[in-house]
């Protein structure tokens, strides 16, 4: 039936400030970036890769009326409505370096995993992300 998931949704509380966070210091493409009048539609994907896009959705019309956006965006704001991230790279170490030198605050440090080396960290919204660096 389905061959490909081509596009996920985190919700962000500002797309200005989630375009800086994961184009400028994440290093990820821009897909798409529109203003749709009722919503701008900000999509983002790993270099090279624009088969899988992310949207960085701010809460609110027309998915969902403004009063209940408004307790979402509380929600986010509070930590508890955040979305999950898997980035894989090349270098784990590496990469993980010249995030810290961007001033990316990470929740762990790079660990050896049986599936490879991988570490986490959180958006400026609250969203998890982990990259992996994969066993050979």
């Amino acid at each position: 039936m389905f061959n490909a998931v081509t596009l996920s949704q985190i919700y962000v509380l500002d797309q200005a400030e989630a375009y800086d966070f994961y184009v400028g210091k994440l290093g990820l493409e821009v897909g798409s970036d529109q203003d749709l009048g009722f919503m701008r539609w900000l999509t983002v994907h790993a270099p090279g890769d624009p088969g899988r896009q992310v949207l960085l959705e701010r809460p609110g019309p027309p998915a969902m009326s403004e009063e209940l956006a408004e307790q979402v965006r509380d929600l986010i704001t509070k930590g508890v409505m955040g979305g999950w991230l898997g980035l894989t790279t090349d270098d784990c170490q590496k990469t993980y370096e010249t995030l810290l030198a961007k001033g990316v605050e990470f929740t762990d440090e790079p660990t050896e995993r049986p599936y490879g080396i991988d570490c986490g960290l959180r958006d400026p919204f609250g969203n998890r992300i982990r990259f992996t660096q994969p066993k050979q």
